[in-house]
């Protein structure tokens, strides 16, 4: 509680001032999270791209939509 009223003392006196160390080491992380951001989304397009292509590729292949051949013949009836 007295932490608490002597912090919101010291924000009504002055503007509250960041120390330079903070700030520099603030933008070097955001920087960081950025760049890591950036290297995620690209890796999940990458990897979005790839299955796309492993799967046109797999299904103009096997072509799963064609009806296979029929392993037995019909019986020769009629002659």
């Amino acid at each position: 509680m007295r932490r608490e009223a002597t912090v919101r003392r010291m924000l009504e006196q002055s503007p509250p001032r960041v120390p330079p160390e903070l700030h520099a080491e603030a933008a070097r992380r955001g920087a960081r999270v950025l760049r890591r951001r950036v290297l995620a989304r690209r890796v999940m397009w990458l990897l979005l791209l790839a299955g796309t292509v492993a799967f046109v590729v797999w299904a103009l292949t096997a072509r799963p939509w064609v009806e296979p051949p029929s392993r037995t013949t019909p019986p020769l009836t009629g002659w």
